[in-house]
């Protein structure tokens, strides 16, 4: 969301953040520029809930999260909101821009409709790919054609309908706490982009033109116009907008990177929420020590289940010194940009994997749940700018891919494709590339809305 108000602020919009309490409150002294304000609003997350970071505490949240939209409090203070930016564009106090629409999450069916009672239009932005759009929207087709939920004797089982995915890199609502809710959530979020007036997509017409191509046949009778304005993060404006990252980020290790030979460093990270269990841990640690590859890792707090700072295998500094660097966070766009990165073992988040893409990082493929198994499978099968490391994590296993990736004839293809498709994600963001051409489409859709002030 902030990368996308620094797109539409450097096309001249003001830019107003709601956000909710209990979810790290953006720091506004990191976004100093006029046009960019923050607007606190109430929610009704316990404290208890919000510091759960153990397995399935992702799920409390969004379960606590929707309860709460679900409620009046946030509903109200989203209304209120609102309700105060209408008051100040009719004040003849001064110059006020003027409230155009709301911009949210797909799950926030109340807000959207706390917004519809003021006569705010909204749009919805879809933090996922292309494909994945259409995957969340494919949920009753999977149940009535049999391919969910999943047995395991189908999980290889292509579905036809949705190439190149197979059953195992479906999300299975049966295999998660509170199946019910994440069903709901589900339908929410296409109830929210159905009586939307717009969805904003973070991808690019080169990389999924023919997923957009569908998603725009299928909303063709509910005209809703659909905009790839990906990826984003090169879309959006810097200046005074700052840093969006919520963790701190340890720049020693771009010096570290300095002292390496170009392409010969993997870069690990599994992005802010996934978590691994102690022996994956120690699987991934000694298969990094193993390869005899430079290799940069970054073990956040949490990472581990259960354990709030993890610590290495005994002998494994020994058995990577000079060769390793192990660090709490990076600033990841900037690593993946330096030449001495070879490759990145991600757990295919999409903003990591974009981020990946537009820089030409061949990647090593660790999808761990949601939108990250589809998109696994599309990096492997579809684009083929990485290799799916699957099944159960074994150092030996470990330092093969790393191995397979980094020297041999398969890694060296991967990297060929994954240079071809930076060049495409560059052109998408030249002036008058598709993104700038669909950022430019949705800013006048903006300026199109008649929002009457109170």
């Amino acid at each position: 969301m902030l990368e996308l108000g620094g797109a539409l602020h450097a096309r001249g919009l003001a830019v107003t953040i709601l956000h909710t309490a209990f979810n790290a409150p953006p720091d506004p002294a990191r976004h100093r520029h006029p046009g960019f304000s923050f607007v606190a609003v109430p929610d009704a997350i316990s404290d208890a809930v919000a510091a759960t970071t153990e397995d399935g505490g992702g799920v409390d949240r969004a379960v606590a999260m929707n309860a709460a939209v679900e409620a009046p409090a946030l509903a109200d203070g989203v209304r209120d909101a609102l309700a105060s930016l209408l008051l100040r564009s009719s004040s003849e106090e001064g110059w006020e821009p003027r409230l155009a629409c709301l911009i949210l999450d797909a799950t926030l069916t109340a807000v959207q409709k706390a917004a519809a009672g003021l006569g705010v239009p909204t749009l919805v932005l879809h933090t996922c790919s292309a494909a994945c759009f259409r995957l969340f929207r494919s949920y009753d087709m999977l149940y009535h054609k049999g391919y969910l939920p999943a047995q395991e004797s189908n999980q290889l089982l292509p579905v036809k309908e949705l190439p190149p995915l197979q059953v195992r890199d479906l999300l299975d609502p049966s295999k998660l706490p509170n199946k019910d809710f994440w069903l709901k959530l589900l339908n929410l979020a296409n109830e929210t982009t159905s009586r939307s007036s717009g969805a904003i997509i973070n991808t690019f017409e080169a990389l999924e033109a023919h997923e957009l191509e569908m998603i725009r046949d299928e909303l063709a009778d509910k005209r809703i116009p659909i905009f790839a304005i990906g990826p984003l993060h090169k879309l959006a404006s810097t200046d005074g907008v700052g840093s969006t990252s919520l963790l701190h980020q340890d720049r020693t290790c771009i010096k570290w990177l300095d002292t390496q030979d170009s392409g010969s460093v993997l870069y690990v990270s599994f992005g802010s929420v996934v978590h691994v269990t102690q022996d994956e841990f120690t699987e991934v640690a000694w298969g990094l020590a193993n390869s005899g590859k430079p290799f940069l890792w970054v073990v956040r707090h949490g990472l581990v289940l259960g354990v709030e700072k993890a610590e290495l295998p005994q002998g494994f500094e020994c058995a990577a010194k000079g060769r390793g660097k192990v660090i709490e966070w990076a600033p990841q766009q900037e690593v993946l940009a330096h030449p001495a990165i070879g490759g990145f073992w991600t757990h295919n988040g999409w903003n990591s994997t974009l981020e990946s893409v537009h820089e030409g990082v061949p990647m090593l493929s660790r999808p761990h749940f949601g939108d990250q198994l589809a998109t696994g499978r599309y990096v492997a099968d579809t684009w083929k700018i990485g290799i799916l490391l699957e099944g159960v994590l074994e150092r030996e296993k470990i330092k093969r891919a790393i191995t397979m990736l980094m020297e041999e004839k398969e890694g060296m293809e991967v990297r060929e494709r994954a240079k071809n498709l930076k060049e495409k994600a560059r052109m998408c963001i030249e002036s008058s590339g598709s993104s700038q051409q669909a950022v430019d489409k949705l800013v006048d859709h903006i300026h199109s809305f008649q929002v009457v002030p109170l």
